[in-house]
């Protein structure tokens, strides 16, 4: 269920680069652990937030700073105070930033200048009115010159847990069958482990659990989905959940609202309140 005072936008704009516009103002919400195929860009225009990137906890309160979520790593998030918190979310693909470059960001995910929230916020507006493309694009390049700024100037990962083989041929088993799904069991089988073994293997190496993994990469499918204008029923089946309701469930706990309600901000041209 949607909580009061919940307040959404979200939309693909025809910017090269930018898979989705995400505005929101949320009350009482906390995201469950999940990843994203894309960078996420994310300035908060009011109020805090506190979240978890590959178990470590982070916050971020007012509009001074950036936050940079890389892609393919575990985080959370989740309001601090009653007024909640205001933010604004670009989710970057590939070309902007390569997710080679993910290693670099997953230890400083706040990053503290006000030139790149600057650029960000003008990215934003620019983003709010149709035919803008050219401004948006130069805006995003500049943008993307300072994210490249900052990364350069950060320690690369050193291997870690996160190689560990087992869940790393797991993990690339789900990521084939997002849609089809697997029972546990076949990606024992699969993989030549015993099922209990394989999920703690994943945990400890992702943390998350493999079916949470598997559930966030089927409602980041959704999203692209219904932004391009399908119908949640349809969305359901096709990223392979059971039905509806099992796509209403698993989406409001992820972004913050349902399907239906999430696909009718998707214009860019309003904000929906619930």
């Amino acid at each position: 269920m949607t909580a009061p005072g919940t307040s959404i936008t979200a939309w693909k704009p025809p910017v090269p680069g930018i898979a989705e516009v995400f505005h929101a103002h949320f009350t009482d919400h906390a995201y469950p652990a999940h990843t994203h195929d894309t960078w996420d860009l994310m300035i908060l225009d009011d109020g805090s937030v506190d979240f978890a990137l590959d178990r470590r906890r982070h916050g971020a309160t007012g509009n001074a700073s950036v936050l940079l979520l890389p892609p393919g790593v575990p985080h959370d998030g989740r309001t601090v105070t009653e007024s909640g918190f205001r933010k604004r979310n670009l989710y970057l693909d590939d070309s902007v930033l390569p997710q080679d470059l993910a290693g670099r960001a997953a230890d400083t995910p706040v990053l503290t200048d006000g030139l790149l929230r600057r650029r960000i916020d003008q990215l934003h507006t620019t983003l709010i009115h149709a035919g803008d493309g050219f401004e948006a694009e130069s805006r995003l390049s500049f943008i993307r010159e300072r994210l490249h700024f900052h990364l350069a100037a950060l320690q690369p990962r050193a291997p870690g847990r996160e190689t560990n083989r087992l869940a790393a041929e797991l993990r690339e088993l789900l990521d084939s069958r997002t849609h089809t799904g697997l029972s546990l069991h076949e990606a024992a089988a699969i993989l030549h482990a015993h099922p209990t073994h394989l999920i703690r293997c994943f945990k400890q190496t992702y943390g998350l659990p493999p079916h949470a993994y598997l559930t966030g990469k089927r409602i980041e499918h959704a999203r692209r989905l219904l932004l391009d204008g399908r119908r949640p029923a349809e969305v359901a089946t096709t990223v392979g959940l059971h039905d509806q309701a099992h796509l209403n469930r698993h989406f409001t706990r992820h972004v913050g609202t349902t399907p239906a309600r999430y696909q009718r901000t998707r214009t860019g041209s309003r904000t929906t309140t619930f």
